[in-house]
C-alpha cells in the first residue's frame, strides 16, 4: 500500500481560513459506506442519523495557546517556541525556531522577563527540552503571552481564540484542536442528550505530529508519534454498557477513534486508564469499538486519511472526497464535515 494512493488533488482556495459565524451551519457530507452513497446536509441535522441509545463520544482536551514569541538572552534574537508536550512540571519539549541559535544552555525571555526558558537538552528530530522560571500560574502567564498554534495550512489571523476550541474543551494539553468537534453548540448537544443519544467523554492531547506528513513510500514503514489519552472509569463503563446493548459507538474525530481503538482489548472491552498511544489506522486493521465517525476533510496522503479509508474503504473514500471536491466544501480545520455511517 503505497502513501501516493491516498492522494487527491486539492485546490487552493477550498481551504477554510476562518470559521464560520455559526458553528452548526456547515455543511455535512453522509457516507453509506456499505453502498457508498452520499448525501449533502447542514450539521446541524446529524440528529437525525442519531439513534436513542446510540453514544457519541467526544474528546474533552483543551488547546494551550502553545506558541510563544521571544528573544534570546544575551543576543536578543528573535526565537520562536512552540509547546509539544509537557515533561515534567516546568519541563516542556518544544519545537524552536530557529533551532541553531538556541544551543543547550541558551536563555530566552518572554514578555520580558515575565517568563524565561532554559534549554537543557535536545532530543527526538532536534526538539528542545526547555525549563521554564516563572513566578505565579504557568497556564495563566501561557494565557496572556502565548498564541493558538493554528496548523501550517491557515494564513489567517484567528481572531477569537476560542473558536479554535470545541464547547466541551476540559483539560489543557493540546498543540491542535480535535476539530470535528468544532461543529458541535451547547444547544445542539442539548437536543442530541433530549434524543435518548448518551454523550461520552475521552481525553486525548492532540500532538503537532498530526500534521506531519507521511515522507516513506510504504505506508508501513511510517512511524506514528505518540499522543498521552485518558479514559475514566465511568466513561469506559457507559461505553461498554450502549456496546452491549447494540447501541452504535460514534466517534466524534479520529482523536476520539484513536482513543477508543488504543483502549480497547481483543475482547471488545474498553479499559478504563491512561498512557500514550501510537496507533497507526490504515486499510485493513479491524475496528474493535467504533461502529461510526464523524470527521473533517483531511490532507491528502495524511495518516488520517489513512484512517478514514480503513473505515469506509479507500476507493469510497477517495470517491466521496472527490464529490466534495466537485461540490465546494471547505477543507480541514475550519472546513465541513463528513459522517461515515
Amino acid at each position: 500500500m503505497k502513501t501516493s494512493d491516498f492522494y487527491f488533488d486539492l485546490p487552493q482556495e477550498l481551504i477554510a481560513q476562518d470559521p464560520l459565524e455559526d458553528r452548526s451551519s456547515s455543511r455535512l457530507l453522509v457516507l453509506d459506506r456499505e453502498s457508498g452513497k452520499t448525501q449533502h446536509r447542514v450539521f446541524r441535522d446529524i440528529i437525525e442519523y442519531l439513534n436513542p441509545g446510540d453514544c457519541l463520544v467526544v474528546n474533552n482536551t483543551k488547546v494551550i495557546p502553545a506558541r510563544l514569541y521571544g528573544s534570546k538572552i544575551g543576543t536578543d534574537a528573535k526565537i520562536e517556541v512552540l509547546l509539544l508536550k509537557r515533561r515534567e512540571n516546568n519541563v516542556w519539549e518544544t519545537l524552536v525556531k530557529p533551532g541553531k541559535k538556541c544551543r543547550v544552555g541558551a536563555r530566552i525571555s518572554f514578555g520580558e522577563g515575565l517568563l524565561i526558558g532554559e534549554v537543557i537538552d535536545v532530543v527526538d528530530e532536534g526538539n528542545r527540552l526547555i525549563r521554564f522560571e516563572y513566578e505565579g500560574i504557568f497556564e495563566e502567564i501561557l494565557d496572556k503571552l502565548g498564541q493558538m498554534p493554528l496548523p501550517p495550512y491557515i494564513h489567517h489571523q484567528l481572531k477569537d481564540k476560542n473558536r479554535y476550541q470545541t464547547v466541551y474543551a476540559k483539560h489543557d494539553g493540546s498543540a491542535a484542536a480535535p476539530t470535528a468537534g468544532l461543529h458541535f453548540t451547547p444547544e445542539l448537544l442539548e437536543e442530541i442528550k433530549k434524543k435518548g443519544v448518551h454523550i461520552a467523554h475521552v481525553t486525548l492531547h492532540v500532538g503537532l505530529g498530526t500534521f506531519r506528513p507521511v515522507k516513506v513510500e510504504d505506508v508501513t514503514d511510517h512511524h506514528m508519534h505518540s499522543e498521552f489519552y485518558i479514559v475514566e472509569p465511568e466513561q469506559a463503563e457507559l461505553i461498554n454498557r450502549v456496546k452491549k446493548e447494540g447501541g452504535k459507538i460514534v466517534a466524534v474525530g479520529t482523536t476520539s477513534c484513536r482513543t477508543l481503538e488504543s483502549a480497547t482489548d481483543e475482547n471488545g472491552i474498553l479499559k478504563a486508564g491512561s498512557g500514550w498511544t501510537d496507533i497507526f489506522i490504515y486499510p485493513g486493521y479491524p475496528f474493535k469499538m467504533i461502529d461510526r465517525l464523524i470527521t473533517n476533510f483531511h490532507l491528502p496522503e495524511s495518516t488520517l486519511m489513512m484512517l478514514v479509508s480503513a473505515l469506509a474503504g479507500k476507493d469510497k473514500i477517495m470517491a466521496a472526497y472527490e464529490e466534495a471536491v466537485k461540490e465546494r466544501y471547505r477543507f480541514f480545520s475550519f472546513g465541513d464535515a463528513m459522517f461515515i455511517m
